[in-house]
């Protein structure tokens, strides 16, 4: 296993892609040394923006995409959780969310696969409430900047924690994570080899990334992940503009 958080924490002000140049040398740099020191590792990527980190450490290191996984997905449904319950008074452990896209503004909750102990989200909170705990999710990790003066770390790294021991330990548990996609959800249909790294539902085991989850949306869903994927899609066209070579 490697975990690759090295790079240039936010600020205030900053925004994730604001971070791309000089991530994506550092990633780069890492991932160098994973290739020849840990050629057969399963590596997970924190850094951001996580999007893009993901892929540039997939085109260093030259590994298959089943062994290259970004955390972004345990960590922002944590936050979703953790506001869903402190509007209900009950324990986090009891909410069960989940989320799909990128990382950052444009991730897409997905309010009727939430559920506390089984029960619909929607019989509980109203639907007013439920999406301003959605509102700040979304915006979590810049509200965290603003209150601390750097990234997150507590929370990335009790996402990362259940990632890696689901590997280890060959869990095959269904976490969110960023892991590489080409005809689900539509990211790159038909276009072998096109895919890009979008936050999706996966079983996660000895193999890294086992299977990915799809899951059919509906109405203003998959408009809302179209955009995020779009946004993905930006991000490594960013980096693809500033170095051709990881194209």
């Amino acid at each position: 296993m490697v975990v690759i958080t090295a790079g240039l924490p936010r600020k205030p002000g900053m925004s994730r892609d604001d971070l791309i140049t000089t991530n994506v040398k550092i990633v780069r740099s890492v991932s160098e040394q994973v290739a020849k020191f840990a050629p057969a590792s399963v590596v997970i990527v924190v850094s951001n923006p996580l999007d893009a980190m993901v892929y540039t450490a997939w085109k260093t290191t030259g590994f298959p995409t089943h062994r290259i996984l970004g955390q972004a997905g345990c960590l922002d449904v944590a936050r979703f959780r953790c506001f869903l319950a402190m509007e209900l008074g009950c324990s986090v452990e009891d909410i069960q969310a989940l989320l799909l896209g990128g990382h950052g503004d444009d991730m897409v909750p997905l309010p009727r696969f939430t559920s506390v102990h089984g029960i619909p989200i929607s019989m509980l909170l109203s639907e007013e409430v439920v999406n301003k705990c959605m509102q700040r999710a979304k915006v979590g990790g810049g509200e965290i900047v603003q209150l601390m003066g750097t990234s997150a770390y507590y929370a990335p790294a009790s996402g990362t924690i259940q990632m890696v021991e689901a590997i280890i330990k060959d869990k095959k548990r269904i976490l969110p994570c960023a892991a590489y996609c080409e005809d689900a959800y539509g990211v790159a249909k038909g276009q072998k080899g096109a895919g890009y790294f979008v936050g999706v539902p996966c079983v996660i085991g000895s193999n890294g990334m086992e299977k990915i989850i799809e899951v059919d949306l509906v109405g203003d869903e998959r408009k809302l992940m179209d955009e995020s994927i779009s946004h993905v899609k930006d991000l490594v066209g960013a980096v693809r503009k500033i170095f051709p070579d990881l194209a």
